[in-house]
Formats: structure tokens, C-alpha cells, sequence
């Protein structure tokens, strides 16, 4: 694995994951995500780096990703399956869980998931 290549990568990636999730939960979806204005931005941030990591770690180590669109593609696949997995955690404690408002967190998933893919996977490329 290209070393360069990961952590730039895991870095751009996590950079654009925290910048999308501010645009989508915290501006354009904020009433469907209202919060008690208790947020801790360094475990949001932290989580987004996390996230930026594990793609570009995927791509760079075990898919050999280094297009955009196959970033794209590969992102939007990981975004579902994250996506699933956490709204399904999230709500399990619920009597009533909202599915309306877990569809929505999906497609919102699936849509930062493939544009962070597509910045890592032509970010990798361009570092070839």
C-alpha cells in the first residue's frame, strides 16, 4: 500500500465527509435532524476522519480504486451498508422508530459516501 496515498487520501476524504455532513445535517436537512445543541464537533470532526481513513484504506489497499467513478460507485456501496447498519443501531431502542426519517438518513448516506469516494478515488489518481 501506498502510504502517501492513504493518509492524503483518509485526509481529503475525512476533510470532505465532515464538510457534506455539515451542509446536509446541519444545514439543508436541519429541521429532519434537530438536535438538542449539544454536539460535540471534535467527536463529529474525529468521526468523519475516521470515515475518510477507512475508505481510503479500502481503496488503496484491497480495491485498487483510483478513478472517480469508481470512487463514486465503490462510495455509494459502503454509504448503504453503513447506512444500514447505523440507522438499524440507532433505532432498535425505539417502540416507533421513524422509517421515514431512516430513509432519508440512507440517501443522505449514500450520497456524501459516493462523493467522498469519488474525491479519494481521483485523489488517488492524480497522486499515481
Amino acid at each position: 500500500m501506498n502510504v502517501k496515498n492513504f493518509i492524503v487520501g483518509g485526509i481529503v476524504g475525512g476533510i470532505a465527509e465532515f464538510l457534506l455532513g455539515f451542509l446536509f445535517y446541519g444545514f439543508l436537512f436541519k429541521e429532519n435532524f434537530a438536535t438538542n445543541g449539544q454536539e460535540n464537533i471534535t467527536l463529529i470532526f474525529l468521526g468523519c476522519m475516521t470515515f475518510g481513513f477507512f475508505v481510503s484504506y479500502i481503496f488503496n489497499q484491497w480495491a485498487g480504486i483510483s478513478t472517480a467513478v469508481s470512487g463514486l460507485k465503490a462510495g455509494a456501496i459502503i454509504g448503504f451498508f453503513i447506512g444500514l447498519h447505523g440507522n438499524f443501531f440507532t433505532n432498535a431502542m425505539n417502540a416507533a422508530p421513524n422509517y421515514k426519517l431512516m430513509s432519508l438518513d440512507m440517501i443522505i448516506m449514500i450520497v456524501m459516501s459516493a462523493i467522498v469516494g469519488a474525491i479519494v478515488g481521483l485523489l488517488i489518481g492524480k497522486m499515481k
